[in-house]
């Protein structure tokens, strides 16, 4: 059996904002409830533009070779 001790006491509330220019607003709206400990907002993920997902794919070896072009055709034609 869990001890109460070792329980976590804090929870955790997820808000989508889809108007970023309210951030602001929302996070001090948030802060003046009670017991609201800390707010984090984390940062966008960096988007990679099509070249550098590319050299990524090659880097981890998400690279498939063909001998011909009806050889990947047909590879094609069997996935279905």
């Amino acid at each position: 059996m869990a001890n109460a001790a070792t329980m976590p006491t804090q929870r955790q509330i997820l808000v989508n904002v889809e108007d970023v220019s309210m951030l602001k607003d929302i996070r001090k709206a948030i802060s003046m409830l009670k017991g609201v400990g800390k707010i984090t907002v984390p940062r966008r993920r960096k988007l990679y533009s099509s070249y550098e997902l590319s050299l990524r794919d090659l880097d981890e070896g998400r690279v498939y070779k063909y001998d011909s072009l009806d050889d990947l055709i047909k590879e094609i034609e069997n996935e279905d």
